[in-house]
């Protein structure tokens, strides 16, 4: 564990618990958070997350805008929806085909360390990072998938501190979809 991975955690939990939380004030932690983890896992030859982190900080800051757009009073939680059923296909095609194109370019061009495992968390986790950004429940079932795929991803390349990051951010994300759902127009 390196310092820099430390704090990246650490940002990373407050984050994700005000977004469960349905908080305008995760975005902060949001773009620090992307910022060090870009270098972390630059740092351990995972490219798909690295490069993943510059869609998390363009992502960010979308959020951050649409949801204060949202936000009738200051301390006020952002109102969450459920997405439209014809939507799902859309989004299953973008995880899938997004997956498909990063598997391949890492696998072939690259000497990623998990190409296609590393493929597909960032693929799918653009997809669940666009929901949560537009507030979509359906964000959460994808999201607790992520985390447990990233918690062997990151594990079997040493880095721990993230690997149980990932384990808490899955305990989170379990009680962000019962949140949401139950908070959802």
């Amino acid at each position: 564990m390196t310092p820099l991975e430390a704090f990246a955690a650490l940002f990373g939990l407050v984050n994700i618990t005000l977004i469960a939380r349905r908080s305008l004030l995760n975005y902060p932690f949001g773009v620090v958070t992307v910022c060090l983890y870009f270098i972390v896992f630059a740092q351990a030859r995972l490219y798909s997350a690295a490069g993943l982190q510059v869609f998390f900080l363009a992502a960010q800051l979308y959020g951050w805008w649409y949801w204060r757009r949202a936000v009738i009073d200051v301390g006020t939680p952002v109102p969450v929806r459920t997405l439209e059923r014809r939507s799902l296909l859309l989004v299953l095609a973008a995880g899938i085909c997004g997956t498909t194109l990063l598997g391949l370019v890492m696998s072939r061009y690259t000497d990623a360390a998990a190409p296609w495992f590393d493929a597909g968390n960032a693929a799918w986790s653009m997809v669940a990072q666009i929901l949560t950004d537009r507030r979509h429940v359906e964000s959460w079932p994808l999201w607790i998938a992520i985390n447990i795929l990233s918690v062997w991803l990151f594990a079997s390349q040493g880095l721990l501190v993230t690997a149980g990051l990932y384990a808490v951010y899955l305990c989170i994300a379990c009680w962000g979809w019962d949140s949401w759902r139950r908070a959802a127009t």
